[in-house]
């Protein structure tokens, strides 16, 4: 006949219970092997599995882990809000001469960003050198219409050069010297330096006006010299206003307003 094994519990019993709140009789659960015929059975300790005591524990500790881990995804979804703006202000222009436009402040930013741009005020002459650097590509000039002033815009390539821009009575060609017609209009002069409005080629890249009859102070925009990285523009107007010159990236460029 084949040896059984089987299991066996027995209890033993402890200390005696009392009614008054003494210890309970202990259980001690030990195994017993019965083994094979002739041979001593063996006994070995066995502690009694609780099932259904681990699995609040679980439960809980699965709760917090999941409570972290969707407050990790809320803070970085708050985080995460930045809206990127192009067309930044190049902060880095510096000047010493009179009439430099200044930053923007916190609140003339949120005035442009709700579209209630002010007018400029001032006809001061504004003067940005930058020398010593390669001369950036003028690509095109677009214009624009607003509620109290017009808007020019010169758009250029591999930076930002230096410029200057003022009223004047007559202008000169650059590199022939010779008078350039204003039509009778006053001019507000802009020489861009160091640039170029021609390729490596000597194709021009943009050759003056027109411009749109939406516009109510400018009524022209002549190119007056594109020679050794000296570029002139001339802005002609009904008559002298006040303008401003700010600088924006993405892409390069100026943005003229003259008031109306």
């Amino acid at each position: 006949m084949a040896p059984v094994s089987s299991t066996v519990i027995a209890g033993m019993r402890g200390p005696p219970h009392t009614r008054s709140g003494s210890p309970r009789h202990t259980l001690i659960c030990r195994r017993f092997t019965r083994s094979p015929a002739g041979h001593q059975p063996g006994m070995t300790p066995t502690p009694v599995s609780r099932p259904g005591r681990a699995w609040p524990l679980r439960v809980a500790v699965l709760i917090c882990c999941l409570t972290q881990a969707a407050c990790g995804v809320q803070n970085g979804a708050a985080q995460d809000t930045g809206a990127q703006v192009t067309g930044t202000p190049d902060t880095g222009t510096t000047s010493s001469a009179p009439g430099t436009p200044a930053p923007r402040t916190p609140g003339e930013t949120a005035r442009e960003t709700a579209g209630q741009v002010p007018a400029p005020t001032s006809t001061a002459a504004v003067e940005v050198p930058r020398d010593g650097r390669e001369p950036a590509l003028l690509t095109g000039v677009r214009y624009g219409h607003h509620d109290t002033f017009d808007r020019v815009v010169i758009d250029f390539r591999d930076g930002t050069p230096g410029y200057t821009a003022r009223w004047v009575n007559k202008v000169l060609q650059e590199g022939s010297g010779d008078p350039v017609d204003l039509h009778g209009r006053a001019c507000l002069h802009l020489v861009l330096t160091p640039a170029d409005a021609h390729t490596g080629q000597g194709v021009p890249t943009w050759t003056g006006g027109p411009v749109p009859a939406s516009l109510t102070t400018i009524k022209d925009v002549v190119k007056t010299g594109d020679f050794e990285g000296r570029v002139g523009i001339a802005l002609l107007a009904t008559e002298r206003r006040p303008f401003r010159i700010r600088e924006y990236t993405g892409p390069d460029r100026l943005v003229i307003d003259v008031a109306h």
